[in-house]
């Protein structure tokens, strides 16, 4: 496993520590209040570290109103507490909400807030996490880390020439709410993920007029096949048959209900939807109505944008368009890289190198969780996972941290 150690040779060892007696979680989305949940309830108290000023920060702040779970949600349970049995089968994003301050209430889970983690690292000369806060004067110090920031911890904003000349509104989806702030306008969403179908879906219900590019091919599969979920009969058949019988299976059912996607402007992937989910990340999307308003010319597919212009955009295929706004579905990354220092459990891209499911764990008492790109159920494996492993060694150890050498503010 990689190992991560501090290489700097002009150390500033004037600052102050705090000595953190459990564990110390960066970020308090799902993944990190499910990890403080599963340490409570082995007796392990942990500091949870979030640079927000909420709870699940990317759902209260950067998701639009009309989102819901694209899972059922007994495939959505943080460890130890599930949903309300009134909540519907695909909870809303406020239901959603409110699961996850309950959840916090519940466990007592105290988050600080507003700490913006600046840098991140082992102290080979203490054998301790290092944990600094933008503009604090002190280091947080504990002997485990877990990193709980999560793969959507920023948006991810492509480079396209000419982006710089539009003068109309462009923003990325986490800025977006409604399509009642676009009503009547031309609107090129870029992106044709779960998001960039949503988010052309909602803009047709407040009559916008939405272009959505598709620069790659995509899976779109139903969202239920036979009145089940259609993750949950991939999951079940996974059970029993090969993956690549599965996705064909998969494929076959999509076909029947949905049509041939590829006369679209939607080209299906060579790799199927489940073998490129775990090798790339990629999820398929799951049809929540967009593809109705696609095959009546209400959404308009477009090719990848070549230039964006002073007025909207030129295409590959030469066409040239005129837009009011234009929306960035292009989705989030980890920013994991430009906080945690000398790491090689981490790529260059802030993602475990090890695979689900082993990625949870690295060297000298470092944690991930929330990397998994299996959503809130591989969230729910690996909270499980990284409590169970503390919990051995916190009862080996037998107390706090061993770092009696440090002063405190």
């Amino acid at each position: 496993m990689g190992t991560c150690k501090n290489r700097e040779e002009n150390r500033n060892l004037a600052r102050k520590t705090v000595n953190v007696e459990g564990p110390i979680i960066i970020g308090a989305g799902p993944s990190g209040l499910a990890t403080a949940a599963c340490l409570k309830q082995q007796g392990i108290p942990s500091l949870i570290l979030e640079r927000s000023d909420c709870i699940a920060p990317l759902w209260q702040q950067k998701t639009y109103d009309r989102l819901k779970l694209h899972l059922p949600k007994k495939f959505c349970e943080l460890p130890l507490m599930g949903f309300p049995s009134d909540f519907p089968k695909y909870p809303s994003k406020k239901q959603f909400i409110f699961y996850m301050k309950t959840y916090a209430n519940h466990f007592n889970l105290s988050p600080k807030f507003n700490q913006e983690v600046s840098k991140t690292y082992f102290d080979e000369e203490i054998m301790c996490w290092r944990v600094q806060i933008k503009g604090n004067d002190f280091d947080y110090v504990s002997k485990w880390v877990i990193v709980a920031t999560g793969e959507n911890a920023e948006p991810l904003i492509p480079e396209i020439q000419g982006m710089e000349k539009f003068q109309g509104k462009l923003m990325h989806t986490s800025l977006y709410k409604s399509g009642s702030d676009f009503k009547n306008q031309r609107v090129l969403v870029i992106g044709c993920g779960n998001s960039g179908m949503e988010v052309s879906l909602d803009l047709c219900r407040y009559n916008a007029m939405p272009h959505m590019v598709v620069r790659n091919s995509v899976h779109v599969l139903p969202r239920e096949m036979f009145g089940f979920s259609t993750f949950g009969v991939a999951m079940t058949l996974l059970k029993w048959f090969p993956l690549k019988l599965v996705d064909k299976f998969l494929l076959f059912v999509a076909n029947l209900t949905l049509g041939n996607t590829d006369g679209l402007g939607l080209r299906r992937p060579k790799t199927g939807p489940i073998e490129l989910k775990n090798a790339t990340g990629k999820t398929p999307v799951l049809d929540m109505g967009a593809l109705s308003l696609i095959k009546s010319g209400k959404i308009k597919v477009m090719e990848a944008v070549k230039e964006i212009t002073k007025d909207g955009a030129k295409f590959v295929d030469g066409k040239e368009r005129e837009y009011d706004c234009i929306i960035l579905a292009t989705g989030y990354k980890s920013n994991v890289p430009s906080w945690l220092k000398d790491c090689e459990f981490f790529t260059d891209d802030g993602m475990p190198k090890v695979a689900f499911p082993n990625g949870w764990k690295g060297g000298e008492g470092l944690y991930t969780v929330g990397f998994t790109r299996r959503g809130l159920l591989g969230t729910a494996s690996d909270a499980v996972k990284i409590s169970q492993d503390i919990a051995d060694q916190w009862r080996r150890i037998k107390g706090p941290c061993s770092c009696d050498s440090l002063s405190h503010p």
